[in-house]
């Protein structure tokens, strides 16, 4: 079982916890978010406040694409909708998290998550990372 699975699955996980997962040149890829962000601690704040945001539910597979790279899915509901992630995970040689790729499901319910996202992290992440500029 990869680390991450398996702490976020034991609770409610915390940034100091998720940051000892994470390579200090980790990066994340999320469709809620317009660029990639990089840092292991606003990495750890997103990975803590996402847990506790998305709802309930579990993982419903976890397959090794080889020995650094893990593919995980998760199933659950947020505010009584399915939600669905699809994740790519890869570690670097000290098995540390250095790139993490999610993808999420249906539409609806991903909006919903990342208006909540926004809301408790507005303040943690720039907001050109919400919003595409908007040109005049």
């Amino acid at each position: 079982m990869h680390p991450l699975r398996k702490l976020r699955e034991s609770g409610n996980a915390t940034a100091a916890q998720v940051r000892e997962l994470l390579a200090e040149n980790v990066v994340f890829n999320s469709p809620i978010l317009v660029r990639s962000i990089e840092g292991r601690d606003v990495i750890a704040a997103i990975f803590a406040q996402s847990s506790s945001t998305r709802g309930s539910g579990t993982y419903t597979a976890e397959f090794k694409l080889d020995e650094r790279t893990t593919f995980l899915r998760w199933v659950g509901t947020m505010d009584g909708h399915k939600i669905e992630s699809l994740e790519i995970i890869v570690d670097n040689e000290q098995g540390l998290i250095e790139e993490r790729t999610i993808a999420l499901r249906p539409y609806p319910a991903v909006k919903l998550f990342r208006d909540s996202m926004y809301e408790s992290l507005k303040d943690k992440l720039p907001p050109d990372v919400w919003d595409y500029p908007t040109t005049p």
